[in-house]
């Protein structure tokens, strides 16, 4: 009996060991990004991580962006958005839409971004940490973010998608980050983890992302940053799933357009610009090819010299 006990212990043992070396060495469990709270704009990445998480290399630089530090030698971009800009933790450093556009243009696009991030934190992170010297102003957005006002609503260190530690082991990163919550998601005991798919789905069942009633004042605060440094301010319109479906955008969209068109900003159409369901990795969200997409696009309208 106690040699049948001994055995399972080890093996047991064995297979957390094994367990957690792999989760580690193959996924890059306890390097996750980390985030640290904000009084100005809610939250934001730690600055200075180089991480490897499922297979993608991460890099943030010393403002918090996922980009290499501000080139003086180079025209700036400012790239702003929530994370459909930020690309998630399984999209490669090399893959993100702003490398892309920073290698293949000889211009250097600052991914300033953060999953859930709308109008409005982007332009509270400007005002905090300054322009950058950047030549031009691109907001990528979808219809919620119309909408999405910042609520300070405590989430680094509390949500599982805003880590401001490192686990300890592998393991227990695996059980409370994902195999928990997820299991309770496909019982319908838990909301979405991903924030911005969040977002989508608590406005759909709210009705406000068809209707609203108000509009937040980050799109005004952010041109109103582009006219004070002459700067030409950009809006890429990226579609939800059921939006391409749809091939057109709900009235929330159909504001942020409006509102372009009336203070005079050049907004570039996901849809007409070809955003198909090939391009998604969820149902908001890019993948690798998706970025390559918005890559292409961004390189065809910007254009300063």
């Amino acid at each position: 009996m106690k040699k049948n006990i001994r055995t399972i212990l080890v093996g047991v043992f064995g297979f957390l060991v094994v367990s957690e070396l792999a989760l580690r060495v193959c996924l890059g469990f306890c390097d996750a990004l980390l985030y640290q709270s904000s009084d100005n704009y809610e939250y934001v990445l730690q600055p200075n991580q180089k991480r490897k998480r499922f297979g993608a290399h991460l890099l943030v630089n010393s403002f918090s962006q996922r980009s290499e530090e501000p080139d003086s030698t180079k025209v700036k971009i400012l790239g702003l958005g929530d994370s459909v800009l930020f690309g998630g933790s399984w999209i490669d450093h090399d893959s993100l839409a702003t490398t892309l556009f920073s290698k293949e243009t000889g211009m250097q696009m600052l991914n300033i971004s953060c999953g859930s991030w709308g109008p409005n934190n982007c332009a509270a992170y400007l005002k905090e940490k300054g322009d950058f010297g950047a030549q031009a102003m691109v907001l990528v957005c979808s219809s919620h973010d119309a909408v999405d006002k910042m609520t300070f609503v405590p989430v680094v260190g509390i949500w599982q998608g805003y880590p401001k530690e490192q686990y300890k082991f592998a393991v227990c990163e695996a059980l409370n980050r994902y195999l928990i919550p997820y299991s309770k998601e496909l019982l319908h005991t838990k909301e979405y983890a991903d924030p911005d798919v969040k977002v989508v789905k608590n406005a759909k069942e709210k009705g406000v992302i068809k209707k609203s009633s108000y509009f937040v004042s980050g799109f005004d605060e952010l041109k109103q940053i582009a006219d004070s440094l002459e700067i030409p301010m950009y809006i890429y319109l990226h579609a939800e799933q059921r939006e391409v479906e749809a091939r057109q955008f709900v009235e929330t969209g159909q504001q942020i357009m409006h509102w372009a068109d009336s203070a005079k900003v050049t907004l570039i159409d996901g849809l007409k610009e070809g955003e198909n369901m090939d391009l998604y990795h969820d149902v908001i969200h890019f993948n690798n090819k998706g970025q390559r997409h918005l890559a292409n696009v961004l390189e065809k309208y910007v254009k300063l010299y």
